[in-house]
């Protein structure tokens, strides 16, 4: 059965349509929610909320564009709900400058990449996932977390600053134990 049959099925409320739809897409919509969680048990929660928002709305997916997008932008909004209003959201707003942060793929393991994004004090690490990888502009970040542009560019800033000296540190940690 295709997507566009599943998503039908989906519309008619059909629990085994539903059940493959998350079958589909659940590992992958996992991964959306573990950005954008702070623990892997909220993310867990994340993506089981999400799917029910998904199955509520999708009479509201009309067919164009591509499902998978438009679900995970509910995945996106979903988990981001949770720190709207969230007073430390607000905190910093200081003028670092931006600074590209050069990573030599082959000498970091993307397991270790992963778990310092996940490390990353909650303001920053929506920020530098929404900007970094999921490439929203920043009006729209401050839109969607409902802070200031400037907040955002800051939060970026001090995201990448810190994953820097993480990436640096641990460079320092390889070439020593080399050297030995």
């Amino acid at each position: 059965m295709g997507l566009d049959q599943i998503i039908a099925d989906c519309k008619k409320n059909d629990p085994k349509a539903q059940e493959q739809l998350y079958q589909l897409f659940s590992k992958k919509f996992f991964g959306v929610c573990l950005k954008y969680s702070s623990s892997y048990e909220d993310a867990q929660d994340n993506l089981q909320d999400g799917f029910l928002i998904v199955f509520r709305k999708i009479e509201q997916f009309s067919g164009k564009g591509s499902f998978e997008g438009w679900a995970k932008r509910i995945m996106i909004n979903n988990a981001l709900q949770k720190y709207k209003g969230v007073r430390y959201m607000e905190v910093i707003n200081e003028n670092i400058p931006e600074e590209d942060v050069e990573i030599d793929d082959d000498q970091i393991p993307i397991e270790y990449l992963m778990q310092i994004i996940q490390e990353l004090p909650d303001q920053y690490r929506l920020v530098f996932n929404l900007y970094v990888l999921d490439g929203y502009s920043h009006k729209e970040i401050a839109e969607m977390l409902t802070i200031a542009t400037g907040t955002t560019k800051s939060n970026l800033a001090r995201a990448r600053m810190i994953l820097k000296e993480k990436i640096e540190a641990y460079t320092r940690i390889k070439i020593k134990s080399l050297a030995k």
